[in-house]
């Protein structure tokens, strides 16, 4: 069994305006092994269909160039790649991300261009999971637990491959408790 620990990056706006539709801009995972080993990476910057300009506080929160953005591929493409990074056809896998927005996005974003999301499940939403194994009153978030868990943070905050290496370190200490 592998797992693919991944969190992704959305199009955002301060506040909540009506009518805008967030959308997939960048993906970043890691795959860990049964016993823990972090095999390789994936990581890509994914251009926006409905808003391909970012507005200015998700380029603030996510430190996304808008040139960067304007270069990447679109979401069809890079999620073939991502298909491919995982070998959906190969050893079976478990996708694994820090709450549910990641696979409700993607499920959503599959939706938009017409394609099928059924890659998409089993999945462990580490979150909810981590709240029921430290017997939390309430869910906490990733920095919140790396920190708790002994860790520090690595990389930025709002960059998918960066929150996914810091998810990686909860995951792997917790490693014969999650449920899938």
């Amino acid at each position: 069994m592998r797992f693919i620990v991944y969190d992704i990056e959305a199009t955002c706006w301060e506040g909540r305006p009506p009518g805008m539709v967030q959308e997939t801009i960048e993906i970043g995972a890691f795959e860990v092994d049964a016993y823990g080993q972090v095999g390789s990476a994936f990581s890509r910057l994914i251009k926006p269909l409905l808003h391909p300009q970012l507005s200015h506080f998700c380029r603030r929160l996510t430190q996304i160039d808008q040139p960067d953005i304007n270069r990447a591929r679109d979401f069809s493409r890079v999620i073939a790649a991502f298909q491919d990074w995982i070998d959906v056809h190969g050893e079976p896998y478990v996708l694994s991300a820090w709450g549910r927005f990641d696979e409700q996005q993607l499920r959503r974003d599959c939706q938009l261009h017409g394609l099928d999301d059924r890659w998409l499940g089993p999945s462990i939403d580490l979150k909810a999971q981590y709240r029921e194994i430290r017997g939390l009153p309430k869910k906490r978030g990733l920095a919140s637990a790396v920190r708790h868990e002994g860790f520090e943070w690595t990389g930025e905050p709002h960059r998918a491959l960066d929150d996914a290496e810091n998810t990686v370190k909860v995951f792997r200490k917790l490693l014969d408790m999650w449920r899938y």
